[in-house]
């Protein structure tokens, strides 16, 4: 059993177990999360939704929060003498999926 959930503008497919790595939210470690946007769900047969998924949702268990690797952002133009070098670590909020309820 799967899910395909949408959190923070991208989409995840989920099982339970599973861990996964979202956009930072403000959550208590160990606190439960429901997601309701459900796009697709299957349990045997596949059910689309038209966005979502009626009554299906996700809950989500707070595991930790943290911060990614460094992700450098490097732009030269050649021959301009101009460079720039930028980078920064995404903040996440590490979750565990507890259950799939269609």
């Amino acid at each position: 059993m799967y899910a395909i959930i949408k959190n923070g503008g991208k989409q995840y497919k989920v099982s339970q177990g599973q861990y996964l790595n979202l956009d930072h939210f403000a959550a208590e470690p160990k606190s439960k999360v429901e997601v309701s946007e459900v796009l697709a769900i299957n349990n045997g047969e596949l059910k689309v939704g038209a966005p979502f998924v009626k009554g299906a949702k996700v809950v989500l268990e707070v595991v930790n929060e943290g911060k990614d690797k460094k992700v450098v952002i490097f732009k030269k133009r050649r021959r301009k003498d101009s460079k720039v070098k930028r980078g920064f670590r995404r903040q996440y909020t590490r979750v565990k999926v507890v259950s799939i309820n269609a």
